[in-house]
């Protein structure tokens, strides 16, 4: 038997990505879900979900275009900050055969999402959830919950030293809405000064121009220099001093 006969007689796993949709949404941290469909031989039928689905080859080069298509499918945003995550596999985490997920997560401001109500195809709604607030008595379809921790983690970690919570707002924004994003990801208040010579030290903004903000003076408005890449801080932020 050839190599390529050899190949093509292997039974294939399911391959899908998986994304983990993050934003800021009343002052709390959410993550974005599906409703799966209730259809005979779905897997899960109607629990909640990751954003996801299956490569397509023919549209598809690679699986950040996957994920960056499921992206722009649900949320209308085209272009976020985009980090791939991992991978999950295994026979037994869907029933319909061996599969393998790979997984990214976004970050998005909240005012640039336009979600779908419905998708006609497969009927499945999308909805934010505050992250700690899951639909209570509704475990995640498949493993999602194990990856939604695991995405929670990482973001929660990078955030100490890096400029991720600055993808969450819409820009131009102001430190102290900047410091506000930092403190509800970290779940935790940041010293002030501490955070403002560090923000502007670390050289990822770039000043727009004064913005009213509803006090007596304006604030300065600030953009990201780069919104494809974070940029790493020497220190992490300290907590505000009580």
């Amino acid at each position: 038997m050839t190599e390529s006969r050899a190949i093509s007689a292997i039974e294939r796993p399911l391959t899908t990505v998986d994304v983990v949709i993050f934003t800021v949404r009343g002052g709390q941290l959410q993550v974005l879900l599906v409703q799966r469909p209730d259809g005979p031989g779905e897997p899960f039928p109607g629990a909640w979900a990751l954003p996801g689905g299956f490569v397509d080859v023919r549209l598809d080069d690679s699986l950040e275009d996957c994920a960056r298509r499921k992206l722009l499918d649900k949320t209308g945003v085209s272009s976020p900050y985009l980090e791939q995550l991992g991978s999950w596999g295994g026979k037994s985490r869907d029933p319909r055969g061996w599969s393998a997920t790979h997984a990214y997560f976004a970050l998005l401001p909240f005012e640039s999402v336009q979600l779908k109500p419905e998708d006609g195809k497969t009927g499945k709604t999308a909805q934010w959830h505050p992250v700690n607030a899951l639909p209570p008595g509704q475990p995640l379809a498949f493993d999602h919950a194990e990856i939604l921790q695991t995405a929670l983690e990482r973001l929660r970690s990078k955030v100490e030293y890096t400029s991720l919570p600055a993808f969450l707002l819409p820009e131009p924004f102001t430190l102290p809405q900047l410091q506000k994003m930092y403190e509800i990801v970290l779940g935790r208040p940041v010293d002030k000064s501490g955070f403002r010579t560090r923000a502007l030290a670390a050289g990822f903004l770039v000043e727009s121009g004064a913005m009213e903000v509803g006090s007596p003076r304006p604030a300065m408005g600030y953009r990201l220099k780069d919104r494809g890449a974070a940029v790493y801080f020497p220190r992490t932020f300290s907590p505000r001093s009580s």
